[in-house]
């Protein structure tokens, strides 16, 4: 377990931040700049003393004020990844990777150099300086050091902010495999939700300094009372599938899930994959009766289980299609045009091509490391 339960001010921000949860997967810290998620991971490093408070990774005290105990970062045993990669210019990749690999005790060198070399993709890198990497090569081996110092627990913090877009999307199968096959838990922050609905296992909802929210992303995201905090523009609904079919003629994946199954354009997966999908609120129109002759492929039956407040001409349904949450928005003439009142049985009309590609996120034997109850 992670317990965490600090206080500090930080200029005009007061940071209280109390939550505990499992240190397994990913748990990202969820929130606007200036909430405080980089000082509550710098806490857990070390690198921050807090006022008051407690901090205890899977048993140990790294943090107590009470009982005067401060742990120096290099006895917590932590890696972490920075906005920029902070590799040493003067050192080559191969000596950037080992620097903190050396520093570990034979004896707990759970990972080594060709694991990570192998699994971050660095072979052709290794002789190379950080002046002549790209930014995403950069942050590669930035986190293949912070692997290789062998952490029980690894820090990232807003890792892909300095990045575009295609280098996020090179590094972000990276961090996905990390848990797949390193057991690390990692925790991420962000205030990206396409990261964090990829990647989270675990949602920690910050705001000015305070922890409005802990759970699983997919529950915390279907929630619309957390939507101020979630972000209106992006919200919609975090839906676990499996893959279940592949129709190559037209090029289109099938997707399971608990309210039936979604048609998606192809995704080069095998069946059986688990895989996370964000069906975003904006994307899901409502009809009454199943409709016929329309181009939209996604027709999922549904029963609305709550209205959002009406503040402005749109409004928010929370539906249920067999248990798992799917979230429309609707004009409030529509919902006044189709009485829709909660209980009541609706389609929800779902375009493929809608799927929000970008945040899909491969569910790779989670309950593995849930079962290991620290």
């Amino acid at each position: 377990m992670l317990e965490i339960d600090v206080s500090h001010r930080l200029g005009q921000l007061k940071l209280e931040a109390s939550f505990t949860c499992r240190a397994v997967g990913i748990t990202a810290l969820f929130g606007r700049s200036g909430a405080g998620k980089t000082s509550l991971i710098n806490m857990l490093a070390g690198l921050l003393r807090p006022k008051r408070g407690r901090i205890v990774l899977r048993g140990q005290t790294l943090f107590d004020s009470q009982r005067g105990i401060d742990l120096p970062p290099e006895q917590r045993r932590l890696g972490y990844v920075f906005q920029e990669g902070r590799l040493f210019p003067h050192l080559s990749v191969r000596q950037n990777l080992l620097y903190g690999f050396r520093r570990v005790p034979a004896a707990e060198r759970r990972i080594g150099l060709d694991q990570v070399v192998g699994l971050l993709g660095v072979e052709d890198l290794l002789a190379r300086r950080p002046g002549a990497l790209s930014g995403g090569e950069k942050q590669r081996v930035a986190l293949g050091r912070a692997l290789l110092a062998n952490p029980r627990l690894l820090l990232m913090d807003e890792p892909l902010a300095a990045l575009d877009q295609p280098r996020k999307e090179e590094i972000l199968p990276f961090i996905e495999q990390l848990k797949a096959e390193l057991d690390l838990p990692i925790v991420y922050v962000s205030h990206s939700m396409p990261e964090i609905v990829r990647l989270a296992d675990t949602l920690v909802l910050i705001s000015n300094g305070r922890i409005e929210a802990v759970g699983p992303l997919e529950e915390l995201t279907s929630r619309l009372d957390l939507r101020p905090l979630t972000g209106r523009y992006e919200a919609g609904a975090v839906l676990t599938t499996t893959v279940a079919g592949q129709d190559k003629m037209f090029g289109l994946t099938e997707l399971r899930f608990a309210g039936g199954r979604l048609k998606v354009p192809h995704l080069n997966l095998p069946l059986g994959q688990a895989l996370r999908v964000r069906i975003r609120a904006r994307d899901v129109s409502i009809a009454l009766s199943p409709p016929e002759n329309i181009s939209i492929l996604n027709v999922i039956p549904c029963v609305i289980q709550e209205i959002g407040e009406e503040k402005s001409p749109q409004v928010d349904l929370q539906l249920s299609a067999g248990g798992a949450p799917i979230w429309a928005r609707i004009t409030a003439r529509s919902r006044a045009a189709l009485d829709l009142k909660p209980g009541l049985q609706v389609y929800a009309l779902i375009k493929s091509v809608a799927i929000d590609r970008q945040s899909l996120g491969r569910r790779d034997d989670i309950e593995r490391f849930l079962a290991e109850d620290d």
